[in-house]
């Protein structure tokens, strides 16, 4: 049995005193166990945490025990490891990088559409010319996977997200599904959607990996980048192909990495051969890079712990 638990969510809701609340929520981590990242704002709170399975089911009781998170939609997936080595509380603007600040989800948002009921609508995507699936995620989160006849956006980081829609109003008078890794950008996209006069629009109820988990991935081509030390996972159990190609040599490889010099930092699709040759590196001139990282096979670096202290700025020092 896979003992370690990734836990993906997200609430909007109230939360006053964010730096009080921040100091708790830190607390309540380290009593777990837990590593993540966490934001915490004045809208609400989202993370991706990992830690043994009892811990973060204490963690998740523990949310849901307050009125104001009684509704999060926890995404649980289980692993061989944790998926992060450190802990991160933060309190920021959003609780994710917008510039829809003035969106408040629980006011407006796209309608939810579940797991099973975007699986049928999926199977019949080819003939449906009235229905548009929108993914709202960057380039480099689409490029290694996406939905069947999905319509993606170029986009570097998803405040871009705004200044992209003036390239939809020939879509306006479709059904618009959007969709991303864990629901919480869909959130703000499908109500902006709204607000720019698109009529008819949904979202994927807990996101890619809510789908993969309840509806087995169907038609999800690829696979899904997620931010923490696994970069990609599997969510397609039934019908999976490889999507992405190598960006040194051009054939098929969903073996997504991080450029190996620390300057670069690429999020690119490079296979094993490739890999090898370049170090790490997606180019000859990144290879022979003054700050060019060890590469051990995998495409990710781990952030040197340089005196790590989980307690560190918490309530109680150990």
């Amino acid at each position: 049995m896979k003992s370690y638990s990734v836990l993906l969510y997200y609430c909007y809701t109230k939360i006053e005193k964010t730096e009080d609340f921040r100091n708790q929520h830190h607390q309540l981590c380290l009593d777990l166990n837990l590593r993540g990242r966490i934001i915490i704002a004045n809208e609400g709170l989202n993370g991706t945490i990992s830690g043994v399975r009892e811990d973060c089911e204490k963690y998740m009781q523990t949310l849901k025990s307050e009125k104001r998170f009684e509704n999060i939609d926890f995404k649980i997936e289980y692993t061989e490891k944790p998926a992060f080595q450190k802990l991160y509380v933060r309190v920021k603007d959003e609780i994710v990088h917008s510039s829809l600040s003035h969106i408040n989800p629980n006011e407006k948002t796209g309608k939810y559409i579940e797991p099973q009921q975007f699986k049928e609508i999926l199977k019949d995507i080819d003939k449906n010319e009235d229905v548009l699936i929108l993914d709202v995620r960057s380039n480099y989160e689409h490029n290694v996977g996406k939905f069947k006849n999905a319509l993606t956006l170029d986009i570097e980081n998803f405040r871009d997200f705004p200044e992209k829609v003036k390239e939809l109003e020939n879509y306006k008078h479709k059904k618009i599904i959007t969709y991303c890794t864990g629901g919480i950008k869909c959130e703000k996209a499908s109500a902006y959607l709204l607000e720019k006069g698109f009529e008819d629009v949904y979202q994927l109820h807990g996101g890619i990996i809510k789908y993969g988990i309840e509806a087995g991935g169907e038609n999800f081509e690829g696979k899904c980048y997620v931010f923490d030390e696994r970069v990609v996972v599997d969510v397609n159990s039934v019908n999976p192909i490889i999507k992405s190609t190598c960006f040194v040599c051009g054939i098929t490889s969903d073996r997504m990495v991080n450029c190996a010099n620390a300057e670069c930092n690429e999020h690119v699709p490079i296979c094993e051969k490739c890999g090898w040759e370049l170090e790490g590196a997606c180019s000859k001139t990144c290879q022979n890079h003054p700050k060019k990282r060890p590469y051990n096979g995998t495409g990710y670096y781990q952030k040197e712990l340089n005196g790590y202290d989980p307690h560190q700025n918490s309530l109680r020092k150990k």
